[in-house]
């Protein structure tokens, strides 16, 4: 019996965020093993939007197949022939890294063997920051959306790491048209308490941005109602607070509760999550195998406006 909290809302690539990245030159994108039907049609979805010019790597035969499925003519674009996960991965990466390429897109392959690509000192992709991912869940029937960080790479980030997290989720806002972003930390309380870790990281996480992030607002430690509810925040007296009922953004202690905050916003209300990896030399899409067309298309455009390159 299917679970009543479920939503069956359809995710939807918001249609501002892929107008945003319309305003910038489509960046490169280097896709690694690029020949399987979701990631080709993704490439191929964005590519007619204008907001990825696709770099395949991967067994020629098999994208030109894909590609033949889609009556998609891709003679014009450049095409890397490879053998199996691990040589295209390290190829895709070598080229973001020789500056072949603006973006590295996992394909047909495992996460720990494109990862493992990305931050090879081979490659060329570390900058000397740490890499974070970063959702931007969006709802189906639009209004502001919310960014999550990190939920997919950084398993128990240290503060040093989640400082980084603070970082890169303000840039993206900046990025995204956000000038003064409020920035959530995440914990069960609002109150730090020391029998709640995360609590006690929240307060100290809220007090390191106040002293070394300009234009930005933030509030920690939060318990999730006191981020998005403005009726959690008026029952609890926090109306003062500049951040709660409000957040643009949410730093969570761990992957665990960033996965399953970020999976409850797509699977309970249809949001769609795009994901982009920040820190490396180039934008990083960790796409998942789960992922709907909606949450690919609008990765490449949050990637495109990652890059933010000049028309």
């Amino acid at each position: 019996m299917t679970s009543p909290f479920l939503s069956d809302r359809e995710a939807q690539a918001p249609q501002d965020l892929i107008a945003r990245a319309q305003t910038f030159a489509a960046p490169r994108v280097a896709i690694a093993r690029a020949g399987a039907p979701l990631p080709m049609k993704a490439a191929q979805e964005a590519t007619r939007a204008g907001i990825l010019i696709p770099v395949f790597v991967g067994e020629a035969d098999v994208i030109h197949a894909e590609a033949a499925t889609l009556d998609w003519d891709i003679s014009g674009y450049a095409l890397h022939d490879t053998s199996g996960e691990e040589e295209a991965g390290k190829t895709a990466a070598a080229l973001c890294g020789a500056g072949d390429a603006d973006v590295l897109m996992k394909g047909q392959l495992h996460t720990d063997v494109f990862m493992k690509s990305a931050v090879s000192r081979d490659a060329g992709l570390r900058t000397g920051s740490r890499f974070v991912h970063i959702f931007h869940i969006s709802h189906p029937d639009g209004g502001k959306p919310i960014l999550i960080s990190d939920a997919a790479v950084n398993v128990n980030p240290d503060l040093i790491t989640r400082q980084s997290a603070i970082v890169e989720v303000k840039k993206l806002l900046n990025k995204l048209g956000n000038q003064r972003p409020k920035i959530a930390i995440l914990s069960a309380t609002e109150s730090a308490i020391p029998s709640v870790p995360s609590s006690m990281e929240g307060q100290a996480l809220a007090a390191w941005t106040r002293e070394n992030v300009a234009d930005v607002d933030v509030s920690g430690p939060l318990a999730l109602d006191l981020i998005i509810s403005p009726k959690a925040v008026a029952t609890k007296k926090l109306t003062d607070d500049p951040v709660a009922g409000q957040a643009d953004a949410i730093i969570v202690p761990d992957i665990v509760s960033g996965n399953a905050l970020f999976k409850a916003f797509v699977y309970l209300t249809g949001g769609c999550a795009a994901g982009v990896v920040t820190g490396a030399k180039v934008p990083i899409l960790l796409t998942s195998r789960a992922d709907p067309p909606a949450a690919r298309i609008a990765s490449a455009a949050l990637a495109a406006i990652s890059c933010g390159l000049p028309k």
